[in-house]
């Protein structure tokens, strides 16, 4: 799918990896839609890339949020082309620790923003996205969900964490599969560890030294190297159905 011309909607995008994406697709022409609850800075980004960015205030666990903000774009541009799910949230928790029992609403919450909410974009999304004129390949829509390495090496601390990001990695084939009849694709990136505003709050010291971790090249991620690999993914028609690890060949040790 080309991605000049088209309307990508990114949630998470007002932050980290979403906005990455947001700058990286503007730059190439499309119309960019920021779906995030940092009304502060969604508005800023919005402002500073002018009339090809928009700014909605949406919590994804939210039907009625997401709804609204989805029929608003499909008013103003006529469709939805591209989504690239990035909203998220990380908890850490042991599931027995010094305390007792992990919290159950820890769990829950992590589960519900990290899972449930990208499900429920997808799902409203792609109702608007069975709408669209497919191009000359047949495709409708692309669907970019981000999991994480964790989904595969969970460390101490991150059942939630790990079962959510599991949760977007097992439903990506079915999905896909399902929603290939309206020429839709569904794909996953994986990502390692990245420099991200998670990260930021972390001592210099601990930043190097999970950089090192990682065998080549041997830092942190950078965001703009996840938005080149959901450039790839949109232009590529014959990804689909997968998740990408990107993550410098690191696999996660127990903690």
């Amino acid at each position: 799918m080309e991605i000049n011309g088209s309307v990508a909607v990114v949630t998470g995008g007002a932050s980290g990896l979403g906005e990455a994406v947001i700058r990286r697709f503007s730059d190439q022409g499309a119309k960019v839609v920021i779906f995030d609850m940092a009304e502060e800075s969604g508005s800023k980004i919005a402002v500073e890339l002018g009339d090809s960015a928009t700014f909605f205030k949406v919590n994804v666990t939210d039907e009625e949020s997401v709804l609204k903000a989805v029929n608003a774009v499909q008013e103003r541009f006529g469709g939805i082309n591209i989504v690239i799910n990035c909203a998220g949230i990380g908890i850490a928790h042991k599931v027995l620790g010094k305390k007792g029992p992990m919290p159950l609403e820890s769990f829950q919450r992590v589960i519900q923003v990290n899972l449930i909410g990208t499900f429920n974009v997808i799902r409203l999304v792609a109702e608007k996205m069975v709408k669209n004129i497919p191009n000359d390949e047949g495709e409708r829509g692309v669907i970019i969900n981000t999991a994480s390495v964790a989904a595969f090496e969970g460390q101490i601390g991150q059942a939630a964490y790990s079962a959510s990001k599991g949760g977007i990695v097992s439903m990506i084939l079915p999905m896909a599969r399902e929603l290939a009849y309206y020429g839709i694709r569904v794909m996953g990136i994986a990502p390692g560890i990245f420099d991200t505003p998670m990260m930021g709050s972390l001592p210099e010291s601990t930043r190097d030294a999970l950089g090192k971790m990682v065998p080549f090249p041997s830092r942190l991620g950078r965001p703009d190297e996840f938005a080149r690999l959901v450039k790839d993914i949109v232009q590529n028609p014959m990804l689909n159905g997968s998740t990408i690890r990107l993550d410098g060949a690191i696999r996660m040790q127990p903690k």
